[in-house]
């Protein structure tokens, strides 16, 4: 199957074109430079399209459904910010959500662009959780703080705290793509993510590290770290259930956080 993932060259782009073609599947990025194995937009596709995710998936739906060749499935990946967070409600795909601040409205927004009336192409949308790996991510600007014994719960450390391993994230992704019997929405998160608080997520990395994790970051700190967007999906969280993506016989590799932790970290 030849595919084309738009962001290919970013943290979860690269996970994903690797295990894509290790599965022999031809990967073609979308990117605004060009070079081997790309497909780059011209300057008058940059001159008209707003540098945002809504904008650039009404783009790139507007292609699928106008292809002389029709492309057999697409896969979004959005966020679980379209649940409001909580730290008692759980989630499964079927949750109502997306009406309620800017992070629920864009991703509402972000989905809705990607549909494609009329078009015979499957659609799924996986809703991602923080992905955590090497060489990239949210876990990337935390390692040294934790290598140093500096680490701990982020603000009061009560928070859900939705995270997949990035291997499992690409792999929910091929899964998405090569079994034509499924669409809709799948959460890509771990089935042990809706227990996983910030503060066991801070003890079990500290764990993996063989340093303590005594030391609370304060919101202000995070915020600083991490910029105002970002912080809210750190210091709020939402216990999301990936219910439909188990149905569908995707096997998680890192269903636990100790085991993806020590994966990350080894």
């Amino acid at each position: 199957m030849a595919c084309l993932p738009g962001g290919g060259t970013g943290f979860v782009g690269r996970a994903l074109t690797q295990l894509l073609r290790s599965h022999g599947h031809e990967v073609t990025h979308i990117s605004r430079q060009g070079g081997k194995d790309r497909i780059s937009w011209n300057d008058a596709f940059c001159r008209e399209v707003i540098s945002s995710r809504v904008e650039t998936t009404k783009t790139l739906a507007k292609a699928i459904a106008d292809a002389e060749q029709p492309l057999r499935a697409w896969v979004l990946i959005t966020g679980v910010g379209y649940y409001r967070p909580s730290p008692t409600v759980e989630y499964t795909e079927d949750s109502p959500g997306g009406d309620f601040d800017f992070f629920s409205h864009l991703v509402s927004s972000w989905e809705a662009a990607a549909l494609t009336p009329g078009s015979p192409a499957r659609g799924v949308v996986v809703r991602s959780g923080i992905a955590l790996g090497r060489g990239g991510g949210a876990i990337s600007q935390m390692l040294w703080p934790f290598r140093l014994g500096l680490g701990g719960p982020l603000g009061s450390g009560l928070q859900p705290f939705p995270w997949i391993h990035i291997r499992d994230l690409a792999g929910i992704v091929c899964h998405a793509l090569e079994n034509e019997h499924l669409q809709g929405i799948l959460n890509g998160v771990a089935p042990s993510s809706p227990y996983t608080s910030n503060g066991t997520f801070a003890q079990e990395l500290a764990a993996a590290l063989g340093r303590p994790a005594l030391l609370p970051v304060p919101a202000w700190a995070v915020r600083a770290v991490f910029g105002a967007e970002r912080a809210v999906m750190l210091l709020e969280g939402q216990r999301v259930v990936p219910k439909h993506t188990l149905e569908s016989g995707y096997h998680f590799i890192f269903p636990d956080l100790s085991g993806a932790l020590k994966d990350i970290v080894a």
